[in-house]
């Protein structure tokens, strides 16, 4: 069956394998709402279990990256669905609504079926992480587009909120107080740069173990999973006042916090008032980079912000500590128009 097409490079057999090996993976996402449709045409999700008076779907989509070419080095595939995960829902998130399901799309030079698990086990640890369910995806065979060990990965996400929970910039104000979460190392951003410096101009071994980060190896440290924010948000939905958020992604701080901003409004950060994983400071160092580009690129250790009322800061801080999540106080809301770092 299907010789011909094998010997064109498609293997039908791994695909189905592959199939059966995520299926696992897949009912460890199951949350209510999620109905069983795996190996179906189109997933599915019953919305009327959340009880919305005016539901709203926030959708978001996004991929890895060349942060992949790390996993490649590295051979190491089971974290990277993690990533694929997070820059969806963290979008998501932003908007106020709680991601409820994700689909993934995987591209590959060969179908590899242990890898695919690989792969698929870290969406569905995203998954879990974001308490949303995997109900689909796609897996496509594509040789002479891929190398035999090379694939593409992307995703796409669909939270739900009700109408009059949507978060924008409408309630923001000046002198409003910005809380930042800590990142979990570079994420999914800037990995163009991040190899240039490293690999390209330096020729570092992505296996080396380095003092300068804690003695760990290099590919590790880059490879570290981007952060999820959704529990810690959705712990603080209906219980303070969120006047905005914004997700540190790809630009940096220059990009990502004016996107949460009224028109004229600026912000002042302080960007002594948080840690900043070893990480930034070797690639900044081996790479020759200006700080200011450094915060143009990178989250540089603050993967999510909120603005709230300065009387709701000790509130928002006191129920992020209940569940272990560290937070700080890195600015305020200026009527400047532009974003101010003060080093």
């Amino acid at each position: 069956m299907a010789e011909k097409y094998k010997e064109a490079g498609v293997d039908l057999e791994a695909g189905y394998e592959s199939v059966r090996r995520i299926k696992s993976h897949v009912a460890r996402t199951k949350v209510k709402g999620a109905i069983d449709s795996l190996g179906a045409f189109g997933g599915m999700f019953d919305l009327s279990v959340f009880g919305l008076k005016e539901p709203v779907l926030v959708s978001g989509t996004d991929g890895v990256g060349t942060k992949l070419m790390l996993a490649f080095a590295m051979d190491k595939h089971d974290t990277i669905g993690i990533d694929a995960v997070a820059m969806c829902v963290n979008d998501v998130l932003v908007q106020g609504a709680s991601p409820i399901f994700f689909l993934d799309y995987i591209a590959v030079g060969k179908n590899r079926p242990e890898v695919i698990e690989q792969i698929v086990k870290g969406v569905a640890d995203g998954c879990v992480q974001s308490e949303c369910a995997l109900i689909g995806g796609e897996t496509a065979e594509m040789p002479d587009m891929y190398s035999e060990d090379h694939y593409d990965l992307a995703g796409f996400c669909v939270g739900a909120v009700d109408k009059d929970k949507l978060l924008d910039s409408r309630n923001l104000k000046v002198e409003d107080v910005l809380i930042g979460l800590p990142s979990s190392g570079v994420h999914s951003n800037g990995f163009s740069l991040v190899r240039k410096a490293l690999f390209k101009d330096n020729h570092l071994d992505p296996y080396t173990h380095f003092e300068e980060l804690s003695s760990r190896r290099l590919g590790d440290v880059l490879l570290e999973p981007t952060k999820i924010y959704v529990k810690a948000i959705k712990h603080l939905f209906g219980k303070v006042d969120l006047h905005a958020m914004a997700h540190i992604t790809g630009g940096g701080f220059y990009e990502n916090v004016p996107r949460m901003l009224k028109e004229g409004m600026g912000v002042v950060i302080d960007t002594t008032s948080f840690p900043h994983p070893q990480i930034f400071d070797f690639i900044q160092t081996y790479g020759k980079i200006e700080k200011e580009e450094m915060y143009n690129v990178f989250n540089m250790g603050i993967g999510f912000i909120l603005a709230v009322d300065p009387s709701e800061v000790d509130r928002v801080r006191s129920l992020l500590e209940e569940i272990d999540e560290p937070s700080y106080v890195i600015g305020h809301v200026s009527d400047s128009g532009k974003v101010e770092l003060t080093w």
